[in-house]
């Protein structure tokens, strides 16, 4: 793909959404939300829970699996000042399903609110976790850029650092809702389908989902798949470059397993559900590239790697050649990562048509859009902004049909 991203500025991406079109709290039902169908150039709009009816049969829909963990940890000072941990990937260890079964110990790395009060003490926080009183610890190990590595341990191995945080922690709710984390957010911040911890974000395109609609789909024989990539806070992250090039995107982790690929592998269509999705099925396209084009592989796309590597390999012959070194390193699933930028210009090799909400101004998530459906996105949020329509997280939903 011959693409310049100094071509491609950001304020060309930008409209203008007035703060009262930001949904602050979910509908009542989470399929009543309105849907926003693009179908070749045209638009027009219908209610979520018909959403069977814009997928043909015999299609396989992309479910991110990701679960949200209550991220937000507060601890105060003896001075009362608050000092907020934002916990957004473990460290030691760095496996998800691992950190959450720890007992003693374990480092993450963090966005700390307040950094400025707090020095090089302890935070000490005492919790009740089944009429039991334990107490939690938090030590600042080492800054890494606007982040840093946190160690908490605490003094009872009775309790995974999952139970901590499922007990006193807060669902880390977007920036721009202007509230704090409520009892409702802990459910409804939460696909239904939602099953591995890992994500500080929601994988909002299947907040929509409800079992009734995914029975619908089954009912129509549309296959359902599941991935796992644990959306981290850097999808909230604008773009404040004038152009894409200077923009560092952030990286996410993901889970493919052995699976997956054999059903992408004898699926006609793909439905990616959410950019999350998005990200990840492409990223394994570009895996199965580098396995046929390396000789050194690692499971990591770059953010400009797609961008770079050898273009002319078909859908086929890279999942094939990612089915064949799982096979062959006899494991069942792959861990990998992905910092894939997608914008105006890259050629999608795998999915076919997407369910997404509708993104911030200036986003990386909004430049995606406009790489699958092209200027059209401006037709389609004009229509969205004026036809009521929901915006972001909490917001209603489209199915684009390039």
């Amino acid at each position: 793909m011959n693409i310049n991203p100094e071509n491609i500025r950001i304020e060309d991406y930008s409209y203008e959404l007035p703060d009262n079109r930001i949904a602050k709290y979910p509908l009542e039902q989470r399929d009543q939300s309105q849907l926003l169908v693009y179908n070749k150039g045209k638009v027009s709009k219908d209610k979520f829970t018909n959403i069977d009816q814009y997928i043909d049969s015999k299609t396989t829909c992309v479910f991110n699996n990701t679960k949200v963990i209550q991220a937000r940890l507060k601890f105060f000072k003896e001075t009362g000042a608050q000092i907020e941990i934002f916990c957004l990937e473990p460290i030691e260890p760095s496996d998800y399903v691992l950190a959450f079964q720890q007992t003693e110990k374990i480092t993450w790395k963090c966005i700390v609110g307040n950094l400025k009060k707090w020095k090089d003490q302890d935070l000490k926080k005492k919790i009740s976790i089944k009429n039991t009183d334990i107490e939690l610890i938090a030590s600042k190990v080492l800054p890494q850029g606007n982040t840093q590595i946190i160690e908490f341990s605490w003094n009872n191995s009775d309790f995974t650092f999952s139970e901590i945080l499922e007990n006193i922690g807060a669902t880390p709710i977007p920036p721009y809702l202007k509230r704090e984390s409520e009892t409702i957010d802990k459910d409804r911040y939460q696909t239904v389908y939602s099953k591995l911890k890992g994500s500080v974000a929601a994988p909002t395109a299947g907040l929509h989902f409800t079992e009734n609609v995914l029975a619908k789909l089954k009912e129509k024989q549309i296959s359902i798949e599941e991935v796992t990539l644990h959306v981290g806070a850097g999808t909230f992250t604008p773009v404040k470059s004038e152009t894409i090039n200077e923009h560092e995107m952030h990286t996410e982790h993901f889970v493919v397993r052995k699976d997956n690929i054999e059903n992408l592998l004898n699926s006609e269509k793909i439905v990616a559900v959410g950019t999350t999705s998005v990200r990840t099925i492409e990223s394994i396209y570009w895996l199965g590239v580098k396995l046929l084009t390396n000789t050194g592989f690692e499971p990591h796309i770059s953010q400009w790697e797609a961008y770079k590597l050898k273009d002319n390999i078909t859908k086929i012959e890279a999942l094939k050649a990612l089915l064949d070194y799982i096979k062959s390193n006899s494991i069942t699933e792959l861990h990998a990562s992905t910092q894939i930028m997608i914008f105006p210009g890259y050629q999608f090799r795998i999915v076919d048509l997407l369910i997404t909400n509708f993104h911030q101004p200036n986003s990386t998530l909004l430049l995606l859009i406009a790489a699958f459906i092209g200027d059209n996105w401006k037709k389609v949020y004009d229509f969205a902004l004026s036809n009521d329509f929901r915006f972001l997280s909490y917001g209603d939903s489209s199915v684009l049909i390039p």
